[in-house]
């Protein structure tokens, strides 16, 4: 008996230890354009990283957001990519403060993300010895938090 249970607990290690380490886990992705909608929400799809699962998956959804105010977005298609919605140079260094209180843990940038065009069981996840990558879905609400950024005097 000691010695099935032993054998079963080996290959359970052995399946989980070295299964869910994947050559992917070690790339840089760039957050694609998947689609749009009439509201002025875009469909992202977006790749976070972190210690573990539950963090990789929120910093998945702040970087669609990072990615939509600084760098832009590339679409899928020819022609279709967003532009960032600050084009002022280095205004990240001289907003320093309104965008660290922005992307804090539970700040605002989550009023303007959403799961809304999640399809069930369309996260993956992926792993290294130290950290979780997740790519995931997000809606990002590009209109409204261009409204956001207007009204607070970041953007004209």
């Amino acid at each position: 008996m000691k010695t099935r249970l032993f054998l079963f607990a080996f290959v359970v290690t052995l399946l989980v230890g070295c299964g869910s380490r994947r050559p992917e886990a070690y790339y840089d992705y760039k957050t694609q354009l998947i689609g749009s909608e009439l509201d002025g929400s875009y469909t992202l799809l977006s790749w976070g990283r972190a210690r573990n699962a539950a963090d990789a998956f929120q910093q998945a959804q702040k970087q669609a957001v990072y990615d939509v105010i600084f760098t832009g977005v590339i679409g899928n298609a020819p022609n279709r990519s967003l532009q960032p919605l600050v084009l002022e140079v280095n205004a990240k260094e001289r907003h320093e403060d309104y965008f660290n209180a922005f992307f804090a843990d539970g700040g605002p940038w989550k009023e303007y993300c959403s799961l809304k065009e999640k399809r069930i069981f369309s996260t993956d996840y992926a792993r290294t010895d130290t950290q979780s990558l997740c790519q995931t879905t997000v809606c990002v609400y590009r209109n409204q938090l261009r409204q956001r950024l207007i009204q607070d005097g970041i953007i004209k």
